[in-house]
């Protein structure tokens, strides 16, 4: 689910960025198992959580909906 940032916004996209590198991480080291899957599920809240805060801190908001939406579906609210 998770993607690189290009908003062009510097500050954003490198903090998204980074996130998105240690999802990828944890990605590519999940077992095809259940627990493999919760663990990939964990990054990616964790993901979408830190582009979030992003959002907020150096986007004036702009981009939370798409991680508030992915939250949800992933079971969080």
């Amino acid at each position: 689910m998770g993607q690189y940032a290009k908003s062009n916004n510097l500050v954003h996209d490198a903090a998204c960025n980074v996130a998105e590198s240690a999802r990828q991480v944890t990605a590519a080291a999940v077992a095809s198992s259940p627990a493999g899957q919760a663990a990939l599920n964990a990054a990616e809240i964790t993901w979408a959580r830190a582009c979030i805060a992003s959002c907020k801190a150096n986007n004036n908001s702009q981009g939370v909906e798409a991680y508030l939406s992915l939250l949800r579906s992933l079971g969080v609210t």
